[in-house]
């Protein structure tokens, strides 16, 4: 594993303890602040800016608080280039099941997420 695989592996793991937590500034660290949360809703483009889907998550119960099962898989890291790389994961906030799409670049030597694009299963 390189230094760079290793450092964009740290960023997704704040990210989905973060998710898992339900704690915002783990998330907000993660994301930069223009970030974005992209998904198809009924056949249209729905786009969250990252500030407003924080909000949403610090007025949630977290995954943890109600005693659910992580479901965490890093399913694929591609580097793009020194400061560009993709990311495919799953994750879960059952009964919703995600693939997530992390986009991240390396902006003032750090790693963060520049955008996530995502698809929802919700299963039960």
């Amino acid at each position: 594993m390189t230094d760079e695989t290793a450092a964009i592996k740290a960023v997704v793991k704040t990210y989905l303890d973060g998710l898992h937590e339900g704690d915002a500034d783990k998330l907000a660290s993660a994301f930069h602040p223009t970030s974005a949360l992209a998904s198809e809703d009924g056949g249209a483009l729905k786009v969250v800016p990252r500030d407003a889907w924080l909000d949403l998550v610090r007025n949630r119960p977290s995954p943890q608080a109600q005693g659910l099962a992580r479901h965490d898989e890093i399913l694929q890291i591609d580097l793009a280039g020194p400061g560009t790389a993709f990311v495919k994961l799953k994750c879960a906030i059952p009964p919703r099941f995600f693939t997530d799409y992390l986009c991240l670049l390396k902006i003032e030597g750090r790693w963060q997420v520049a955008q996530k694009v995502f698809a929802v299963e919700v299963r039960g």
